[in-house]
């Protein structure tokens, strides 16, 4: 899996990546303790705003960014949005007001909602090579897995040391790092083949998404991936602290459990995915989530909660969130034109935060309002309908070269003189001559 750091380019904005998460690990346990000094008791209220910010910028960013990713230079668009979330970080140090934290966030979010699809995008460009790109893709999964272990251990040692909001400092620094490795490489710039409006631009990743069946399909894979991954986040205080009576270091290891599970299999999906085909990788990953849900909710009502079933099924629900994840980069580059990749992962991104919208503020107020047990169910429910969606909308026989007709193009057409004027084959991408998916 290493060997793919032997690309100059990937390895610096690799590197990139791994600095730019340990600076937002920082930064998210000072926002912690920032909000706490300001808001005491309504610190829950106030982070719990600061996420609903993070997310609604996702969803609402994201596209637009998208949008003119195509149109502006990447190593130039990627280095400003770095040094504008180093600014926003080097500003929040001299926050007084709640209000405050909430405006810098916003500014802070909507350049991460513009610069996390735009790198995403940028990768298969550089590594055109369908395996080399999915060991990046899993060993971007490590980054992401790691980030979640390293940056909490490393903003408590420096608490030792220092106060909180030097951890900001530390933040800054991280995407300075980042903005600093991307300008010392040439990335590919796709470039537009035609010339459209703002609100073609805007839409056009999202008509790609909706209208490409394994990209439906990926949808309702991600509501099953944010309906699990909300449980493990949102709820497992309660569950470790609340109903174990366990210790803040019970919780961590509770935590790491999720994370190895994914680190677990971000390690051996590169030599699954040589062998076996996406959907049906992606598929077991979801119903892994499932079956732990339902599993652990049984268990429960069968002999109670104790700290072992929940460290076993953090495990397994680790294992299949990284088994659908990891993979829908490859679908995602495989589901458009270079030139359509930004605007394409870009609905991807907001897309997959809406369901996390959704679930988020779900399995909080189940929890509250009804228990464990019934959290969990309706949660597994919720998957288990993401994975029915996603069998119905990407069927196991769906390929991508269809035979197909073009009778709205006249026969001097470019495309038809490329492919034929009858009945004509070739691998489908959502275009200005396919513009929705062609029935074989």
């Amino acid at each position: 899996m290493l060997a793919v750091l032997s690309d100059r380019t990937y390895r610096h904005l690799y590197l990139a990546q791994v600095v730019a998460l340990l600076g937002t690990g920082l930064a998210t346990m000072a926002l912690g303790l920032m909000a706490y000094d300001l808001a005491g008791d309504r610190a829950a209220m106030v982070l719990g705003t600061v996420f609903t910010i993070k997310m609604v910028t996702y969803v609402c960013i994201a596209p637009i960014a998208g949008a003119y990713a195509e149109r502006l230079p990447r190593r130039a668009l990627l280095v400003t949005l770095d040094l504008v979330r180093a600014a926003v970080a080097l500003a929040l140090p001299f926050v007084t007001e709640v209000w405050q934290i909430y405006i810098l966030i916003f500014f802070l979010q909507s350049a991460s909602a513009a610069f996390t699809p735009t790198f995403q995008a940028t990768i298969p460009d550089v590594l055109p090579d369908e395996a080399r790109y999915t060991r990046a893709l899993s060993l971007s999964r490590l980054a992401y897995d790691l980030e979640n272990i390293i940056s909490p251990a490393l903003a408590a040692v420096l608490l030792t040391v220092m106060s909180y909001n030097t951890l900001f400092l530390g933040t800054a620094i991280g995407f300075a790092a980042s903005a600093l490795l991307v300008v010392t490489v040439v990335l590919p710039d796709p470039k537009a083949t035609n010339p459209r409006g703002v609100y073609d631009r805007t839409t056009r990743g999202l008509r790609i998404y909706l209208a490409t069946p394994r990209l439906r399909g990926l949808l309702g894979l991600n509501l099953a991936v944010s309906s699990a991954g909300a449980m493990v986040l949102v709820n497992s205080v309660v569950l470790v602290r609340g109903q174990l009576g366990l210790d803040n270091t019970a919780l961590a290891w509770s935590m790491f459990a999720f994370g190895a599970g994914s680190m677990i299999a971000a390690l051996v999906l590169p030599r699954v995915l040589d062998r076996f085909p996406d959907r049906p990788v992606m598929l077991t990953g979801a119903w892994l989530m499932v079956l732990a849900l339902f599993g652990i909710a049984a268990g429960i009502i069968g002999f109670g909660l104790s700290w072992p079933l929940l460290l076993a099924i953090w495990l397994v629900i680790g294992l299949g969130n990284s088994a659908v994840l990891t993979p829908s980069g490859r679908l995602l580059s495989r589901s458009a034109h270079p030139e359509d990749r930004p605007a394409v992962f870009a609905a991807q991104f907001a897309l997959s935060h809406a369901c996390w919208l959704l679930t988020y503020p779900l399995a909080g107020w189940l929890m509250t309002a009804f228990g464990t047990v019934p959290a969990l169910l309706v949660l597994g429910v919720l998957a288990a309908f993401g994975i029915v969606a996603a069998l119905q909308f990407w069927p196991t026989a769906a390929p991508d070269n269809l035979i197909h007709r073009h009778p709205d193009l006249p026969p001097d057409h470019p495309h038809l003189r490329r492919y034929g004027t009858e009945n004509h084959q070739h691998d489908v991408h959502i275009d200005d001559f396919h513009r929705q998916w062609p029935e074989s």
